[in-house]
């Protein structure tokens, strides 16, 4: 794909920094409001992610796409691309292409810390991100926006650190390989590393307020530190915000898989990056984790009862899921019987495509919900069993997760691997 008019407006660089430009402010005309802190739907079916292919200029994930991808992988692609749930990229044929060229590319994915353990939605872009690594055999790096946090949220700095060393040990335990992984915390990483805030400093000259406001929507009552954030997001996107891991190589490529609301900045660090002289991220894009009340909105950290937390008891998961895990099931067992169930609204069911591995088993549970042979309750007995071994299988690992290891994860080291790719550029 090219630079452009899917990307941001283009801002014209001049020797004292960039000219600014209009920018119209996001304002979809489909009821759907998509931003990084913002899902809302009012449709009962939830976000229209056609309508946000063309709004945001992305691609679609096609048939085209995975035959290619699983001819280059040599394995069928992971669930979670065949189903759609990854559904959206911004030029994953150039990474492919990049490992069928036994050329270096790295992996990039970041969490915001607000609570103090993950949920489940906050495991999709993990769980894709961790088969992307060792499908490809990748370094990976991770960046804890606890500044973010700080900004946006009602939290003091230490705390923020605090959840995000927190957070980090969820990470952790999902099982990354720790001599190809680097976390970092931006209050604690950004201090220690001119390279990296250089990389920030960069961007931030190349972006105008006028250009911040019109991508997220900036206020003039916004903090400063909000409008200067994005910045921080971009620079893990260059391989040169980290010489402790790849030296000078400035041109390494990055894929970034991320729920799409994350896509805004990476549209602004798509457009900065050719002035910077630097290779533009690719992107694969998920879709949201829904609310356990319903798909018009995503899982959210900041509504307990909205979300399936990893620290949760197994009875907290199946009261939480018996008692407010939205229903698309007739009101009546007879009405249900004769009209069917709505998969497509029902958040039992949504929840089983992304933690059901099996096609054939998902695919008879969808038929029988649909013609009303199955039940509400049986959707809910199924998804409970399945989310309570994900947590406790979670939990059990997360308690060998110590600070020495958090350590292993959290200091800079050389991926020795790497320069024996680069070496056939």
């Amino acid at each position: 794909m090219s630079a452009a008019a899917n990307d941001i407006n283009v801002i014209t660089p001049t020797e004292n920094g960039c000219k600014e430009t209009e920018n119209s402010p996001n304002d979809p005309k489909d009821g759907d409001i998509v931003d990084p802190w913002n899902v809302v739907s009012n449709s009962q079916s939830g976000i229209d992610y056609d309508k946000l292919i063309d709004r945001f200029g992305s691609s679609k994930i096609d048939e085209k796409l995975l035959t290619k991808f699983e001819s280059v992988i040599q394995k069928p692609v992971h669930h979670l691309i065949r189903r759609g749930i990854f559904f959206s990229h911004r030029d994953m044929y150039e990474i492919l292409k990049r490992h069928e060229q036994k050329k270096p590319f790295y992996i990039y994915t970041g969490r915001g810390p607000s609570s103090g353990a993950l949920h489940m939605g906050h495991l999709i872009p993990f769980m894709m991100t961790k088969w992307l690594q060792e499908t490809f055999n990748v370094p990976l790096v991770i960046q804890l926006t606890d500044d973010e946090k700080f900004f946006w949220k009602d939290l003091t700095v230490e705390e923020a650190r605090e959840l995000a060393k927190k957070n980090a040990k969820d990470i952790i335990a999902l099982g990354f390989d720790p001599d190809k992984t680097f976390i970092f915390a931006n209050f604690e990483y950004i201090g220690q590393c001119p390279e990296f805030y250089q990389n920030i400093a960069r961007v931030q000259k190349n972006v105008t307020f006028n250009q911040v406001k019109g991508i997220f929507g900036f206020g003039n009552s916004d903090c400063i530190g909000k409008i200067s954030f994005p910045a921080i997001q971009a620079a893990p996107s260059f391989s040169s915000s980290f010489p402790d891991i790849f030296g000078d190589q400035k041109d390494i490529a990055c894929l970034v898989p991320c729920a799409i609301d994350q896509d805004p900045f990476f549209r602004m660090t798509r457009d900065v990056a050719p002035r910077l002289g630097l290779p533009k991220p690719a992107l694969l894009h998920s879709q949201f984790f829904p609310a356990l009340q319903g798909p018009q909105t995503k899982m959210s950290a900041s509504e307990p009862n909205s979300s399936i937390f990893l620290s949760d008891k197994p009875n907290e998961i199946k009261n939480k899921i018996n008692k407010y895990a939205f229903s698309g099931g007739g009101a009546t067992v007879e009405e249900h019987k004769e009209k069917g169930g709505n998969c497509d609204i029902d958040i039992s069911f949504q929840y089983l495509r992304f933690f059901l591995e099996d096609d054939e088993k998902l695919e008879k549970i969808r038929k029988d919900y649909t013609s009303g042979e199955l039940l509400t309750g049986f959707l809910k007995k199924e998804l409970i069993t399945i989310l309570q071994k994900v947590v406790a299988d979670h939990q059990q690992k997360r308690e060998k997760i110590d600070d020495t290891v958090l350590k292993q994860f959290m200091t800079p080291k050389k991926f020795n691997f790497l320069a024996n790719k680069s070496e056939t550029k």
